[in-house]
């Protein structure tokens, strides 16, 4: 394989019609240059260059060879742009999944922050539940995922992937105004062992199995929807009791709900989800630490 600092030497020579103008323009000693021109002939087979009154001037061999050099310089330099574009954050992109609360509360100023910051990367986003934007994650069509879990089933997605803990979303019990219970600031789980349950995503309703588990009674699900909204309207209706994650209310809360603490302290873990490697693209390393900073303001 030809030597790229050689093919420089040669095109310089080429240009400057000397050796020691093209020693000159190279910061190179006159020997130095000789060297490189003697290694590449050896290299290539053939002579390019010969002396021509008091220079040089390059034989068709070394015309065909230097205007390689160009196209093989001009290639570096682009790929060197290329990489310092990505480095600086003039271009890139990031492609990134959220779950609808987060998309409501977290994500929003992350993107802002980060087009701001980095008017020329692009970036992507579209709102999955966490088991989906894990599967487009593993298959290479997200960059990033800001995905949930609960402590008892928080490494269901972690083989093969990266995750950084961004906050822990606590639950609280969601009761109509006019309930028993709705006149204190905090709850047990076993003094809503006979309500009626609105459960939601397929996640949360086995962590609401588990908590009532632990409260020691099994609860009674008859409404189940994923739209914290609906879930609310459901329970100023009076039809039913749920067990929220707070950011879902930070989002979007209904006046007519009443919002209580919970004695036991559940909690959902929000982690940014990554592919395992050992450099991360400089946009997604960008829109990593925006989505801290936004956790962090919450």
């Amino acid at each position: 394989m030809l030597d790229v600092r050689r093919l420089r030497v040669l095109r310089e020579v080429a240009r400057q019609g000397t050796l020691s103008g093209a020693a000159r323009e190279l910061d190179y000693t006159q020997p130095a240059i000789s060297h490189h021109i003697a290694r590449l002939e050896d290299e290539v087979g053939t002579a390019l260059v010969v002396r021509a009154g008091r220079g040089v001037r390059l034989t068709e061999a070394g015309e065909r060879l230097a205007a390689h050099a160009d196209d093989v310089i001009a290639r570096l330099a682009a790929a060197e742009d290329d990489m310092a574009a990505l480095a600086g954050l003039r271009s890139g992109r990031v492609r990134l999944g959220a779950f609808p609360s987060a998309t409501a509360t977290i994500v929003p100023p992350a993107v802002a922050a980060v087009r701001a910051a980095h008017p020329g990367v692009s970036v992507s986003f579209v709102e999955l539940e966490p088991p989906e934007a894990i599967a487009l994650l593993r298959a290479g069509e997200l960059d990033l995922a800001v995905a949930f879990a609960y402590p008892e089933t928080a490494d269901a997605d972690g083989a093969g992937l990266e995750r950084v803990r961004l906050l822990d979303d606590p639950l609280v019990a969601v009761l109509p105004a006019g309930h028993r219970r709705a006149r204190g600031r905090r709850v047990r789980m076993e003094q809503l062992a006979g309500e009626t349950w609105i459960g939601g995503c397929e996640r949360c309703r086995r962590h609401l199995l588990h908590e009532c588990a632990a409260a020691g009674f099994e609860p009674e699900i008859a409404f189940e929807t994923d739209d914290y909204v609906a879930v609310q309207s459901l329970v100023v209706a009076g039809v039913g009791v749920a067990l929220l994650p707070a950011l879902a209310l930070r989002s979007a809360r209904n006046p007519g709900v009443v919002v209580l603490e919970v004695a036991s302290s559940p909690f959902r873990e929000i982690h940014a989800v990554l592919p395992l490697a050992s450099r991360r693209p400089p946009a997604v390393t960008a829109m990593l630490s925006a989505l801290e900073d936004a956790s962090a303001g919450l």
